[in-house]
Protein backbone atom coordinates (compact mmCIF):
# COMPACT_ATOMS: atom_id res chain seq x y z
CA UNK A 1 0.00 0.00 0.00
CA UNK A 2 0.86 3.46 -0.67
CA UNK A 3 0.57 6.26 0.94
CA UNK A 4 -1.92 9.53 -1.16
CA UNK A 5 -3.57 12.20 -0.43
CA UNK A 6 -7.40 11.33 0.22
CA UNK A 7 -10.19 12.98 -2.51
CA UNK A 8 -12.58 14.48 0.01
CA UNK A 9 -16.37 13.92 -2.07
CA UNK A 10 -18.31 16.93 -3.49
CA UNK A 11 -21.29 17.49 -1.38
CA UNK A 12 -24.06 19.57 -2.91
CA UNK A 13 -27.16 20.95 -2.17
CA UNK A 14 -30.58 19.78 -4.15
CA UNK A 15 -33.01 16.87 -3.99
CA UNK A 16 -31.15 14.67 -6.46
CA UNK A 17 -27.26 15.22 -4.69
CA UNK A 18 -29.35 14.01 -1.37
CA UNK A 19 -31.10 11.01 -3.11
CA UNK A 20 -27.57 9.87 -4.74
CA UNK A 21 -26.01 9.74 -1.38
CA UNK A 22 -28.98 7.67 0.07
CA UNK A 23 -28.86 5.53 -2.25
CA UNK A 24 -25.59 5.28 -1.77
CA UNK A 25 -25.66 4.54 1.90
CA UNK A 26 -28.82 2.12 1.14
CA UNK A 27 -25.93 -0.65 -0.68
CA UNK A 28 -23.09 0.70 1.81
CA UNK A 29 -25.49 -0.39 4.79
CA UNK A 30 -26.84 -3.33 3.04
CA UNK A 31 -23.17 -4.26 2.87
CA UNK A 32 -21.90 -4.13 6.64
CA UNK A 33 -25.22 -5.03 7.96
CA UNK A 34 -25.71 -8.85 5.76
CA UNK A 35 -22.02 -10.12 7.25
CA UNK A 36 -22.76 -8.99 11.26
CA UNK A 37 -25.71 -10.76 12.02
CA UNK A 38 -23.20 -14.45 10.28
CA UNK A 39 -20.62 -13.79 13.13
CA UNK A 40 -23.24 -12.74 15.83
CA UNK A 41 -27.18 -13.89 16.15
CA UNK A 42 -26.72 -16.32 13.22
CA UNK A 43 -23.59 -17.81 14.95
CA UNK A 44 -24.98 -18.07 18.62
CA UNK A 45 -27.89 -19.95 16.89
CA UNK A 46 -26.12 -22.18 15.07
CA UNK A 47 -23.66 -22.93 18.12
CA UNK A 48 -26.83 -23.60 20.60
CA UNK A 49 -27.99 -26.17 18.17
CA UNK A 50 -24.74 -28.24 18.13
CA UNK A 51 -25.66 -28.30 21.79
CA UNK A 52 -22.57 -26.25 22.28
CA UNK A 53 -22.67 -25.30 26.43
CA UNK A 54 -23.94 -21.88 26.73
CA UNK A 55 -21.26 -19.97 28.92
CA UNK A 56 -18.87 -20.85 25.67
CA UNK A 57 -21.53 -19.52 23.31
CA UNK A 58 -21.20 -16.68 25.23
CA UNK A 59 -17.92 -16.49 24.87
CA UNK A 60 -18.62 -16.13 21.19
CA UNK A 61 -19.78 -12.87 21.48
CA UNK A 62 -16.49 -11.50 22.47
CA UNK A 63 -15.81 -11.89 18.34
CA UNK A 64 -17.93 -8.74 18.52
CA UNK A 65 -15.25 -6.98 20.68
CA UNK A 66 -13.09 -6.27 17.54
CA UNK A 67 -15.49 -3.69 15.72
CA UNK A 68 -15.02 -1.86 19.58
CA UNK A 69 -11.17 -1.35 18.41
CA UNK A 70 -11.30 -0.49 15.13
CA UNK A 71 -9.60 2.82 16.11
CA UNK A 72 -6.61 0.90 15.99
CA UNK A 73 -6.20 0.41 12.22
CA UNK A 74 -8.80 3.54 11.29
CA UNK A 75 -6.02 5.60 10.27
CA UNK A 76 -4.41 3.39 8.05
CA UNK A 77 -7.72 3.68 5.83
CA UNK A 78 -6.92 7.61 5.71
CA UNK A 79 -3.60 7.40 4.94
CA UNK A 80 -2.76 4.33 2.40
CA UNK A 81 -4.43 2.71 -0.61
CA UNK A 82 -5.08 -0.48 -1.96
CA UNK A 83 -2.95 -1.12 -4.60
CA UNK A 84 -4.92 -1.43 -8.43
CA UNK A 85 -8.48 -0.79 -6.59
CA UNK A 86 -7.73 2.90 -5.06
CA UNK A 87 -5.89 3.64 -8.82
CA UNK A 88 -9.36 3.73 -10.62
CA UNK A 89 -12.12 3.81 -8.15
CA UNK A 90 -10.44 5.62 -5.18
CA UNK A 91 -9.67 5.27 -1.59
CA UNK A 92 -12.52 5.03 -0.33
CA UNK A 93 -14.01 2.26 -2.57
CA UNK A 94 -10.82 0.68 -3.01
CA UNK A 95 -11.05 -0.16 0.51
CA UNK A 96 -14.79 -1.01 0.51
CA UNK A 97 -13.90 -3.49 -2.28
CA UNK A 98 -11.34 -5.01 -0.72
CA UNK A 99 -13.52 -5.22 2.16
CA UNK A 100 -16.17 -6.90 0.32
CA UNK A 101 -13.41 -9.84 -1.28
CA UNK A 102 -12.76 -10.37 2.78
CA UNK A 103 -16.08 -10.34 3.93
CA UNK A 104 -16.63 -13.35 1.13
CA UNK A 105 -14.15 -15.05 1.89
CA UNK A 106 -14.43 -15.26 5.65
CA UNK A 107 -18.35 -16.46 5.29
CA UNK A 108 -17.00 -19.49 2.78
CA UNK A 109 -14.25 -20.36 6.16
CA UNK A 110 -17.60 -20.32 7.95
CA UNK A 111 -19.00 -22.88 5.90
CA UNK A 112 -16.48 -24.84 5.69
CA UNK A 113 -16.41 -25.34 9.35
CA UNK A 114 -20.23 -25.52 9.85
CA UNK A 115 -19.79 -28.62 11.90
CA UNK A 116 -18.48 -26.47 14.47
CA UNK A 117 -16.16 -29.41 15.57
CA UNK A 118 -13.04 -27.38 15.77
CA UNK A 119 -14.51 -24.67 17.39
CA UNK A 120 -10.81 -22.99 17.16
CA UNK A 121 -11.79 -22.90 13.55
CA UNK A 122 -14.88 -21.50 13.32
CA UNK A 123 -13.81 -18.58 16.18
CA UNK A 124 -10.79 -17.94 13.17
CA UNK A 125 -13.32 -17.39 10.44
CA UNK A 126 -15.78 -15.73 12.68
CA UNK A 127 -12.73 -13.31 13.93
CA UNK A 128 -12.02 -12.82 9.91
CA UNK A 129 -15.20 -11.88 9.28
CA UNK A 130 -15.94 -9.03 12.16
CA UNK A 131 -12.36 -7.89 11.36
CA UNK A 132 -13.85 -7.70 7.66
CA UNK A 133 -16.74 -6.05 8.18
CA UNK A 134 -15.63 -4.12 10.97
CA UNK A 135 -13.40 -2.53 7.93
CA UNK A 136 -15.74 -1.73 5.74
CA UNK A 137 -17.87 0.10 8.00
CA UNK A 138 -14.55 2.48 9.11
CA UNK A 139 -14.68 3.19 5.41
CA UNK A 140 -18.22 4.24 4.82
CA UNK A 141 -18.67 5.65 7.98
CA UNK A 142 -15.75 8.22 7.05
CA UNK A 143 -16.94 9.20 3.43
CA UNK A 144 -20.83 9.80 5.26
CA UNK A 145 -19.31 12.01 7.82
CA UNK A 146 -17.67 13.93 4.36
CA UNK A 147 -20.75 13.66 2.69
CA UNK A 148 -23.06 15.13 5.23
CA UNK A 149 -21.78 16.95 8.07
CA UNK A 150 -24.66 18.86 9.53
CA UNK A 151 -27.37 17.36 12.20
CA UNK A 152 -30.22 17.78 9.37
CA UNK A 153 -28.29 16.27 6.50
CA UNK A 154 -27.23 13.11 8.76
CA UNK A 155 -30.61 12.52 9.85
CA UNK A 156 -31.64 10.62 5.75
CA UNK A 157 -28.36 9.59 5.17
CA UNK A 158 -28.47 7.62 8.65
CA UNK A 159 -31.66 6.49 8.10
CA UNK A 160 -31.15 5.08 4.75
CA UNK A 161 -27.73 3.35 5.81
CA UNK A 162 -29.33 1.95 8.59
CA UNK A 163 -32.61 0.44 6.32
CA UNK A 164 -29.66 -0.98 4.39
CA UNK A 165 -28.30 -2.44 7.35
CA UNK A 166 -30.97 -3.78 9.13
CA UNK A 167 -32.50 -5.56 5.89
CA UNK A 168 -29.23 -7.12 5.38
CA UNK A 169 -29.23 -8.48 9.15
CA UNK A 170 -33.15 -9.33 8.81
CA UNK A 171 -31.81 -11.02 5.36
CA UNK A 172 -29.03 -12.88 6.97
CA UNK A 173 -30.57 -14.03 10.33
CA UNK A 174 -34.12 -14.88 8.22
CA UNK A 175 -32.38 -16.94 4.94
CA UNK A 176 -29.72 -18.70 7.01
CA UNK A 177 -32.44 -20.46 9.53
CA UNK A 178 -34.90 -20.87 6.32
CA UNK A 179 -31.58 -22.56 4.47
CA UNK A 180 -30.24 -24.21 7.38
CA UNK A 181 -33.71 -25.90 8.44
CA UNK A 182 -34.14 -27.59 4.45
CA UNK A 183 -30.38 -28.02 4.12
CA UNK A 184 -27.83 -27.55 6.44
CA UNK A 185 -25.45 -24.32 8.37
CA UNK A 186 -23.17 -25.24 5.69
CA UNK A 187 -25.19 -23.87 2.78
CA UNK A 188 -26.34 -21.44 4.75
CA UNK A 189 -23.27 -19.63 4.93
CA UNK A 190 -22.69 -20.30 1.43
CA UNK A 191 -26.08 -18.64 0.35
CA UNK A 192 -25.42 -15.60 2.17
CA UNK A 193 -21.91 -15.16 0.90
CA UNK A 194 -23.23 -15.01 -2.60
CA UNK A 195 -25.68 -12.33 -1.42
CA UNK A 196 -22.94 -11.15 0.02
CA UNK A 197 -20.32 -10.63 -2.84
CA UNK A 198 -23.71 -8.49 -4.89
CA UNK A 199 -22.34 -4.83 -3.75
CA UNK A 200 -19.01 -5.67 -5.26
CA UNK A 201 -19.99 -5.70 -8.79
CA UNK A 202 -22.16 -2.81 -8.43
CA UNK A 203 -18.90 -0.91 -6.89
CA UNK A 204 -16.76 -2.16 -9.65
CA UNK A 205 -19.18 -1.07 -12.39
CA UNK A 206 -19.29 2.56 -11.25
CA UNK A 207 -17.75 5.12 -12.22
CA UNK A 208 -13.85 5.94 -12.00
CA UNK A 209 -12.83 8.05 -9.27
CA UNK A 210 -11.60 11.83 -10.57
CA UNK A 211 -8.40 11.89 -12.07
CA UNK A 212 -7.85 8.18 -11.94
CA UNK A 213 -4.96 6.81 -14.17
CA UNK A 214 -5.08 3.65 -15.96
CA UNK A 215 -7.90 1.36 -17.19
CA UNK A 216 -11.06 -0.68 -15.75
CA UNK A 217 -10.05 -4.47 -16.38
CA UNK A 218 -6.02 -3.25 -15.08
CA UNK A 219 -7.28 -2.25 -11.54
CA UNK A 220 -9.77 -5.08 -11.46
CA UNK A 221 -6.76 -7.34 -11.83
CA UNK A 222 -4.10 -5.79 -9.97
CA UNK A 223 -6.72 -5.39 -7.06
CA UNK A 224 -7.85 -8.64 -6.90
CA UNK A 225 -4.07 -10.10 -7.04
CA UNK A 226 -3.16 -7.65 -3.87
CA UNK A 227 -6.52 -8.76 -2.13
CA UNK A 228 -5.99 -11.98 -2.47
CA UNK A 229 -2.02 -11.86 -0.65
CA UNK A 230 -3.57 -9.39 1.94
CA UNK A 231 -6.14 -11.69 2.96
CA UNK A 232 -4.16 -14.50 3.56
CA UNK A 233 -1.69 -12.18 5.66
CA UNK A 234 -4.46 -11.40 7.51
CA UNK A 235 -5.88 -14.70 8.55
CA UNK A 236 -2.06 -16.05 9.15
CA UNK A 237 -1.64 -13.39 11.33
CA UNK A 238 -5.24 -14.07 13.28
CA UNK A 239 -4.58 -17.49 13.14
CA UNK A 240 -1.44 -17.00 15.45
CA UNK A 241 -2.81 -14.20 17.91
CA UNK A 242 -6.00 -16.26 18.19
CA UNK A 243 -3.69 -19.82 19.52
CA UNK A 244 -1.73 -17.09 21.66
CA UNK A 245 -5.32 -16.00 23.40
CA UNK A 246 -6.10 -19.87 23.79
CA UNK A 247 -2.77 -20.97 25.69
CA UNK A 248 -3.10 -17.77 27.75
CA UNK A 249 -6.56 -18.12 28.74
CA UNK A 250 -5.62 -22.28 29.31
CA UNK A 251 -2.93 -21.43 31.58
CA UNK A 252 -5.19 -19.02 33.15
CA UNK A 253 -7.92 -21.92 33.86
CA UNK A 254 -10.37 -20.01 32.18
CA UNK A 255 -12.97 -22.45 30.74
CA UNK A 256 -16.91 -22.40 30.15
CA UNK A 257 -17.39 -22.98 34.16
CA UNK A 258 -15.33 -19.50 34.62
CA UNK A 259 -16.95 -16.74 36.21
CA UNK A 260 -15.83 -14.29 34.18
CA UNK A 261 -18.18 -11.39 34.98
CA UNK A 262 -16.10 -9.37 37.94
CA UNK A 263 -13.16 -9.49 35.79
CA UNK A 264 -15.17 -8.09 32.71
CA UNK A 265 -16.38 -5.25 34.91
CA UNK A 266 -12.66 -4.44 35.79
CA UNK A 267 -11.64 -4.59 32.91
CA UNK A 268 -14.34 -1.82 31.60
CA UNK A 269 -12.76 0.48 34.15
CA UNK A 270 -9.61 0.60 32.98
CA UNK A 271 -9.82 3.07 30.35
CA UNK A 272 -11.86 5.37 32.64
CA UNK A 273 -9.03 5.86 34.83
CA UNK A 274 -6.35 6.08 32.27
CA UNK A 275 -8.03 8.86 30.45
CA UNK A 276 -9.36 10.32 33.70
CA UNK A 277 -5.55 10.62 34.74
CA UNK A 278 -4.19 11.68 31.34
CA UNK A 279 -6.98 14.91 30.54
CA UNK A 280 -5.24 17.46 32.28
CA UNK A 281 -2.20 17.49 30.44
CA UNK A 282 -3.98 16.88 27.09
CA UNK A 283 -6.02 19.69 28.37
CA UNK A 284 -2.98 22.05 28.19
CA UNK A 285 -1.57 20.60 25.20
CA UNK A 286 -0.58 23.12 22.54
CA UNK A 287 -1.35 22.97 18.71
CA UNK A 288 2.57 21.60 18.25
CA UNK A 289 2.19 19.20 21.03
CA UNK A 290 3.62 15.75 19.24
CA UNK A 291 0.28 13.81 20.86
CA UNK A 292 -2.23 15.94 18.35
CA UNK A 293 0.42 16.33 15.37
CA UNK A 294 0.79 12.12 15.61
CA UNK A 295 -0.62 10.57 12.48
CA UNK A 296 -1.49 7.26 15.15
CA UNK A 297 -3.43 9.14 17.78
CA UNK A 298 -3.54 12.58 17.00
CA UNK A 299 -7.22 12.47 15.80
CA UNK A 300 -8.28 10.06 19.29
CA UNK A 301 -5.94 13.09 21.12
CA UNK A 302 -8.49 16.13 19.67
CA UNK A 303 -11.62 14.53 21.32
CA UNK A 304 -10.09 14.85 24.76
CA UNK A 305 -8.37 17.88 24.08
CA UNK A 306 -11.91 19.47 22.82
CA UNK A 307 -14.47 18.28 25.15
CA UNK A 308 -12.03 17.73 28.24
CA UNK A 309 -13.30 16.36 31.15
CA UNK A 310 -16.90 16.19 29.20
CA UNK A 311 -15.21 13.56 27.71
CA UNK A 312 -15.57 11.26 30.16
CA UNK A 313 -19.78 11.81 30.90
CA UNK A 314 -20.03 11.31 27.25
CA UNK A 315 -18.01 8.14 27.02
CA UNK A 316 -19.65 6.95 30.25
CA UNK A 317 -23.27 7.77 28.08
CA UNK A 318 -22.58 5.92 25.16
CA UNK A 319 -20.55 3.01 26.62
CA UNK A 320 -24.26 2.57 28.70
CA UNK A 321 -26.62 3.27 26.07
CA UNK A 322 -26.56 0.50 23.83
CA UNK A 323 -25.75 -2.19 26.43
CA UNK A 324 -29.60 -3.73 26.34
CA UNK A 325 -29.56 -3.96 22.60
CA UNK A 326 -26.46 -5.95 22.41
CA UNK A 327 -27.03 -8.55 25.45
CA UNK A 328 -30.39 -8.72 24.04
CA UNK A 329 -29.01 -9.66 20.85
CA UNK A 330 -26.46 -12.25 21.68
CA UNK A 331 -28.76 -14.62 24.18
CA UNK A 332 -32.27 -13.98 22.25
CA UNK A 333 -31.76 -16.52 19.51
CA UNK A 334 -30.70 -19.34 21.93
CA UNK A 335 -33.33 -18.56 24.13
CA UNK A 336 -35.78 -18.91 21.64
CA UNK A 337 -34.09 -22.07 20.74
CA UNK A 338 -34.58 -23.44 24.14
CA UNK A 339 -37.76 -21.72 24.47
CA UNK A 340 -38.93 -24.60 21.46
CA UNK A 341 -39.15 -22.47 18.43
CA UNK A 342 -38.38 -23.91 15.51
CA UNK A 343 -35.78 -22.34 12.46
CA UNK A 344 -38.71 -21.65 10.74
CA UNK A 345 -40.68 -19.98 13.15
CA UNK A 346 -37.18 -17.76 13.79
CA UNK A 347 -36.60 -17.35 9.96
CA UNK A 348 -40.16 -16.25 9.90
CA UNK A 349 -39.24 -14.25 12.74
CA UNK A 350 -36.08 -12.44 11.70
CA UNK A 351 -37.59 -11.88 8.05
CA UNK A 352 -41.32 -10.95 8.03
CA UNK A 353 -41.55 -9.69 10.96
CA UNK A 354 -38.06 -7.78 12.36
CA UNK A 355 -37.64 -6.24 8.82
CA UNK A 356 -40.72 -3.91 8.69
CA UNK A 357 -40.71 -3.11 12.60
CA UNK A 358 -37.02 -2.23 12.54
CA UNK A 359 -37.66 -0.06 9.12
CA UNK A 360 -40.43 1.77 11.18
CA UNK A 361 -38.26 2.36 13.81
CA UNK A 362 -35.33 3.58 11.94
CA UNK A 363 -37.62 5.75 10.01
CA UNK A 364 -39.23 7.61 12.86
CA UNK A 365 -35.63 7.60 14.74
CA UNK A 366 -33.82 9.45 11.92
CA UNK A 367 -36.63 11.68 11.62
CA UNK A 368 -37.07 13.20 15.01
CA UNK A 369 -33.39 12.97 15.09
CA UNK A 370 -33.66 15.79 11.89
CA UNK A 371 -36.36 17.89 13.84
CA UNK A 372 -36.62 17.18 17.72
CA UNK A 373 -33.57 17.68 20.02
CA UNK A 374 -31.42 15.14 20.58
CA UNK A 375 -31.62 15.07 24.46
CA UNK A 376 -35.32 14.27 23.94
CA UNK A 377 -34.61 11.52 21.41
CA UNK A 378 -32.21 10.03 22.82
CA UNK A 379 -34.14 9.54 26.08
CA UNK A 380 -36.86 8.19 23.78
CA UNK A 381 -35.10 5.38 22.52
CA UNK A 382 -33.96 4.46 25.66
CA UNK A 383 -36.91 3.62 27.23
CA UNK A 384 -38.39 1.73 24.03
CA UNK A 385 -35.18 -0.19 23.63
CA UNK A 386 -35.74 -1.49 27.64
CA UNK A 387 -39.11 -2.49 26.66
CA UNK A 388 -38.15 -4.41 23.94
CA UNK A 389 -35.45 -6.23 26.44
CA UNK A 390 -38.32 -6.73 29.04
CA UNK A 391 -40.77 -8.31 26.46
CA UNK A 392 -38.03 -11.55 25.95
CA UNK A 393 -38.35 -11.52 29.80
CA UNK A 394 -42.46 -12.35 29.10
CA UNK A 395 -41.55 -14.37 26.03
CA UNK A 396 -39.78 -16.75 28.56
CA UNK A 397 -42.28 -17.14 30.81
CA UNK A 398 -44.92 -17.25 28.25
CA UNK A 399 -46.16 -20.77 26.11
CA UNK A 400 -44.30 -21.56 23.26
CA UNK A 401 -46.66 -19.69 20.52
CA UNK A 402 -45.52 -18.13 17.28
CA UNK A 403 -47.52 -14.92 17.83
CA UNK A 404 -45.58 -14.22 20.80
CA UNK A 405 -42.78 -14.71 19.49
CA UNK A 406 -43.54 -12.24 16.72
CA UNK A 407 -44.57 -9.65 18.64
CA UNK A 408 -41.92 -10.10 20.67
CA UNK A 409 -39.70 -9.70 17.91
CA UNK A 410 -41.63 -6.52 16.42
CA UNK A 411 -41.59 -4.32 19.79
CA UNK A 412 -37.87 -5.21 20.08
CA UNK A 413 -36.52 -4.00 16.47
CA UNK A 414 -38.82 -1.40 16.60
CA UNK A 415 -37.50 0.37 19.77
CA UNK A 416 -33.57 -1.08 18.81
CA UNK A 417 -34.28 0.90 14.94
CA UNK A 418 -35.36 3.97 16.53
CA UNK A 419 -32.39 3.92 19.63
CA UNK A 420 -29.53 3.01 16.91
CA UNK A 421 -30.89 5.67 14.37
CA UNK A 422 -30.59 8.72 17.16
CA UNK A 423 -27.36 7.03 19.00
CA UNK A 424 -25.67 7.12 15.24
CA UNK A 425 -26.56 10.77 14.96
CA UNK A 426 -25.44 11.36 18.27
CA UNK A 427 -21.94 10.48 17.90
CA UNK A 428 -21.23 11.56 14.23
CA UNK A 429 -22.13 15.32 15.53
CA UNK A 430 -19.61 14.37 18.14
CA UNK A 431 -16.95 14.33 15.34
CA UNK A 432 -13.94 17.06 13.85
CA UNK A 433 -14.96 17.11 10.31
CA UNK A 434 -10.90 17.01 10.03
CA UNK A 435 -10.57 13.33 11.41
CA UNK A 436 -14.28 12.11 9.78
CA UNK A 437 -13.44 7.92 9.54
CA UNK A 438 -10.75 7.90 12.70
CA UNK A 439 -12.49 9.45 15.56
CA UNK A 440 -15.93 8.17 14.30
CA UNK A 441 -14.22 4.89 14.64
CA UNK A 442 -13.24 5.55 18.14
CA UNK A 443 -16.58 6.53 19.30
CA UNK A 444 -18.41 3.91 17.97
CA UNK A 445 -16.16 1.61 19.18
CA UNK A 446 -15.71 2.50 22.46
CA UNK A 447 -19.53 3.12 22.61
CA UNK A 448 -19.42 -0.96 22.77
CA UNK A 449 -16.86 -1.64 24.60
CA UNK A 450 -18.88 -2.83 27.89
CA UNK A 451 -21.65 -3.70 26.12
CA UNK A 452 -19.75 -6.84 24.20
CA UNK A 453 -17.07 -7.42 27.21
CA UNK A 454 -21.00 -8.02 29.17
CA UNK A 455 -21.66 -9.77 26.61
CA UNK A 456 -19.08 -12.73 26.39
CA UNK A 457 -20.25 -13.07 30.35
CA UNK A 458 -23.76 -13.74 28.94
CA UNK A 459 -23.89 -17.17 29.29
CA UNK A 460 -22.56 -17.48 32.77
CA UNK A 461 -25.06 -14.56 33.77
CA UNK A 462 -27.63 -16.65 31.98
CA UNK A 463 -26.65 -19.73 33.99
CA UNK A 464 -26.62 -17.68 37.37
CA UNK A 465 -30.30 -15.84 36.93
CA UNK A 466 -31.73 -17.92 34.02
CA UNK A 467 -32.95 -16.01 30.75
CA UNK A 468 -35.86 -13.95 31.82
CA UNK A 469 -33.24 -12.21 34.91
CA UNK A 470 -30.87 -11.90 32.30
CA UNK A 471 -33.36 -9.35 30.01
CA UNK A 472 -34.83 -8.05 33.13
CA UNK A 473 -31.15 -6.46 33.66
CA UNK A 474 -30.46 -5.70 30.25
CA UNK A 475 -33.61 -3.69 30.11
CA UNK A 476 -32.48 -1.91 33.40
CA UNK A 477 -28.50 -1.59 31.72
CA UNK A 478 -30.75 0.34 29.21
CA UNK A 479 -32.34 2.81 30.80
CA UNK A 480 -29.50 3.75 33.61
CA UNK A 481 -27.98 5.97 30.58
CA UNK A 482 -31.04 8.48 30.84
CA UNK A 483 -29.46 9.84 33.87
CA UNK A 484 -26.70 11.19 31.82
CA UNK A 485 -29.01 12.78 28.68
CA UNK A 486 -28.95 16.40 31.40
CA UNK A 487 -25.21 16.18 31.57
CA UNK A 488 -24.08 15.43 27.53
CA UNK A 489 -26.70 17.54 26.11
CA UNK A 490 -24.63 20.85 28.28
CA UNK A 491 -21.14 19.77 26.99
CA UNK A 492 -20.01 21.98 24.49
CA UNK A 493 -16.85 21.62 22.33
CA UNK A 494 -13.28 23.66 22.97
CA UNK A 495 -12.81 26.49 20.11
CA UNK A 496 -9.50 25.51 17.77
CA UNK A 497 -6.81 27.03 18.36
CA UNK A 498 -5.12 28.92 16.22
CA UNK A 499 -2.83 26.28 14.69
CA UNK A 500 -5.33 23.06 14.58
CA UNK A 501 -3.72 19.73 13.45
CA UNK A 502 -5.43 19.21 9.86
CA UNK A 503 -5.47 15.73 7.73
CA UNK A 504 -2.78 17.33 5.35
CA UNK A 505 -0.10 18.37 8.05
CA UNK A 506 -0.57 14.94 9.41
CA UNK A 507 -0.80 12.45 6.52
CA UNK A 508 0.93 14.71 3.70
CA UNK A 509 -0.60 16.66 0.85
Amino acid sequence: MTASAMPVPATGGGSASVRRIQALYLLLGFSAGLPFYMFNAVLTLRLAQHGIDIAIVGFFAWIALLPTFKFLWAPLLERFDVPGFTRFWGRRRGWLMLAQLGIVTSMVGMAATADDSSLPLTALFAVTLAFWTTTLEIAADGWRIELAPTQAEQGPVVAANLWGYRSAMVAAGSGAAFIAARADWAAAYLGIAVLAFLPFPILAAMRREEGARGGRAAALGVGLAASAAILIAATVITAAVGWTALKAAASLGIDSGSNVTPWVLGICMLPFVAMALALPRIRRMGPDAPWRRSAAIGPYVDIFWRFGFGTLAVLAFVSLYRVGDVLALTLSHPMWNARGYSLDQIGFANGFVALPASMVGVALGGWMAAKWPLGRTLALGAVLAAIGNLIYAWLWWSGPESWKLYASVALDQFGNGFAGTVFVVYLSMLVNPRFPAAQYAFLSGFAFLLARLLAGASGTMQKAIDYDGFFILSAVASIAAIVLIPVIVRIRARQADERVVTPESVFGA
